[in-house]
């Protein structure tokens, strides 16, 4: 939102929310069916038909740049603006697609009420020859004023600062304006639009392809990534003012009063509002190769869907806790040829990590790595070598690359398939990465979650995460807690792997009075509804219990924490965690490395429990749920 907003700020549809692409329905539907039946009188009017794909058009060609741009900057590659995002940013820009809505109104209304906007050719080279030279005079010269005039401080304060709150810029800040300024906008657009359909000459070809360039440049222009060689200026040195690159228009973002020029820095040039350090950040940015981080955190994909709502899939979902909606539902049957395509890909060229996020936390650089490997994978005892194979690459690679800590996420660091990464050390020796499992770290959060005067708890679902289990039965059956498992065999096992310690409070028990539950991903559906009413659930695995007993008892989420402020470049949510929040096995990463400790937390070994949770609320993380001085808390 602008400063002080002005009179047409908002979209007309905003209360429409995410219907708001209904709206196009009533032109969209008939012209449509007139089409495909031949009933609409007359010849066949396929421009018009066309409106409506070349819509949907635009908006995959949007989302193409949104994701490769999210994904280049993680990396590194010839990043421009070191500067992250934040959620308020994707919030802000969401309605991305706002413009495109209507773009698809104005054409409609156009093909009815002007003649000679229907029943287009598909080419006229006349009329490309119009809409280039029309944009390349008119058109740029007027945008440089325009866009000079909305720097004024009444109009800045009251429109284009709305643009301007992104320093940082990915693909979409192009279109995020009120929409004043959009309605000022098309209005230059339209101009060899108008003049070709006037003279006659526009076609298909002329529209789609002056739009289409149109998204181009704006994306490329704020994707925040170089990629304009500078070979072409030395090859043709006038070239320098009709095309601009992505730093040109990111230091326009960065020093507000300089590169003013919409895709041609012609009138930037003539009117001497070029910045001066054009050029050195154009080669800057070009020089700059990918980014070695400090800690890495290695996770993998979950279902087929989840990759829509990774940070390189829609913003506005990534943005957001995964959650089981309506909605979304819907979207999934709506996509599914691309889950299809996806999951092709993953499983034909899966064969190697790729870079997800990245932060900052200080000094101290995090990126996030996912394996192209879905959850039921992991179950998959043929698939066991070729996962395992992904994770030592992924090892190598963050050896070479100097990184300190690399964390083992979700199923990456399974008993049954790498022994909780003990099988990387052993096969690497001299391994200077440290390997990090989140066990000790996942152990505290869980126990920093049990509520105070509590003086028996219920473990269960063991056999999914035994070191984390064990490690808590062990620490409340030190406190003075008892700890209740329901099976002979879970007992056994628990009790050897107590050692010499005390295993007097540990209990077996099929009874299923206790209100506290410490509960694994082995939970049974069936012992959830055994349990009693009132009964508090705290997992300690990686995957959430499915909340059966929502209506009568209460959930705690996966252990996680709360990051701090100061962790910069937070614009997506960790699967179902909300935002800000961060699993304990990634916090345990940054955490390892914040304190420099320089030893290996995989296999068997565990670090001090106390030490790990004191260190983590020592560089800013909070308990996301009650703590234990506190009464129980109801989390639905």
């Amino acid at each position: 939102m602008a400063t002080t907003p002005g009179f047409l700020t908002d979209w007309p549809w905003k209360p429409l929310g995410c219907f708001k692409h209904v709206i196009l329905a009533p032109w969209a539907i008939p012209k449509t069916y007139e089409f495909i039946t031949g009933n609409g009188g007359g010849e066949r009017d396929l421009s018009t038909f066309l409106i409506f794909p070349f819509l949907v058009w635009r908006m995959i060609h949007n989302q193409l740049w949104i994701s490769f741009s999210r994904y280049r900057t993680a990396k590194g590659t010839t990043r421009i603006v070191d500067k992250g995002i934040e959620f308020d940013q994707v919030d802000r820009e969401a309605g991305w697609d706002d413009q495109i809505v209507f773009n698809g109104l104005l054409f409609y209304i156009g093909a009815m009420s002007l003649t000679g906007a229907t029943h287009l050719p598909l080419w006229r080279l006349d009329g490309v020859v119009i809409t280039v030279l029309l944009h390349a005079g008119p058109v740029e010269f007027l945008y440089y004023w325009l866009h000079r005039a909305l720097h004024h401080h009444f109009l800045y304060s009251r429109y284009h600062s709305h643009h301007h709150s992104s320093i940082a810029t990915e693909p979409i800040t192009s279109v995020i304006h009120p929409f004043a300024e959009h309605i000022a906008y098309f209005a230059l657009f339209a101009i060899p639009m108008l003049t070709t359909i006037l003279t006659g000459t526009a076609s298909i070809i002329s529209f789609a392809g002056y739009i289409t360039y149109i998204d181009l440049m704006n994306n490329m222009g704020h994707c925040n990534f170089e990629l304009v060689p500078a070979s072409l200026f030395s090859v043709f040195p006038p070239l320098k003012l009709l095309l601009y690159t992505p730093s040109y228009h990111s230091l326009h973002h960065t020093q507000f009063r300089t590169n003013y020029s919409l895709f041609m820095p012609l009138y930037d040039h003539l009117y001497a509002t070029v910045d001066r350090s054009t050029d050195d950040l154009h080669e800057k940015s070009l020089s700059r190769g990918d980014e070695s981080p400090d800690v890495v955190h290695l996770t993998h994909l979950t279902t087929p869907e989840s990759v829509y709502r990774l940070r390189l899939g829609f913003a506005y979902l990534a943005a957001s806790p995964s959650a089981d909606d309506g909605r979304l539902r819907l979207l999934h049957r709506l996509l599914w040829p691309v889950t299809l395509w996806t999951m092709a890909l993953t499983w034909l060229y899966g064969r190697a990590a790729f870079v997800l996020e990245r932060h900052r936390f200080g000094d101290v650089r995090l990126q996030t790595w996912a394996l192209p490997k879905y959850k039921i994978q992991y179950a998959m005892q043929w698939q066991k070598e070729a996962i395992n194979s992904l994770i030592e690459d992924a090892i190598v690679e963050a050896e070479g690359k100097g990184v300190k800590v690399l964390t083992l996420g979700l199923l990456n660091q399974g008993e049954e398939l790498n022994g909780y990464g003990e099988i990387y050390v052993r096969k690497n020796p001299g391994l200077r990465t440290k390997l990090v499992d989140g066990s000790s770290l996942a152990v505290a959060v869980v126990l920093n979650s049990i509520p105070k005067g509590t003086t028996q708890v219920a473990i269960r679902g063991t056999p999914a995460l035994f070191k984390v289990a064990s490690a808590l039965a062990q620490s409340l059956c030190h406190r003075g807690l008892q700890v209740v498992v329901p099976t002979k065999k879970e007992y056994d096992r628990l009790r050897q792997s107590f050692g010499t310690t005390s295993h007097a409070n540990l209990l077996l028990s099929k009874a299923h009075s206790t209100k506290i539950w410490l509960v694994g991903e082995g939970l049974s559906e069936e012992e959830q509804r055994q349990a009693g009413k009132g009964t508090l659930f705290i997992p300690f695995s990686q995957f959430p219990p499915k909340k059966l007993r929502a209506e009568d008892c209460f959930y705690h989420t996966t252990p996680a924490l709360t990051a701090p402020k100061s962790l910069e470049n937070v614009d997506s949510c960790e699967n179902w965690l909300g935002r800000r929040v961060m699993s304990a096995w990634r916090v345990a990463g940054l955490v390892h490395a914040l304190e420099k400790w320089e030893e290996h937390e995989c296999g068997d070994r565990m670090l001090d429990v106390e030490k790990v949770w004191e260190a983590a609320l020592r560089h800013g993380f909070r308990p996301l749920h009650a703590p234990p001085n506190s009464p129980v808390v109801a989390y639905n």
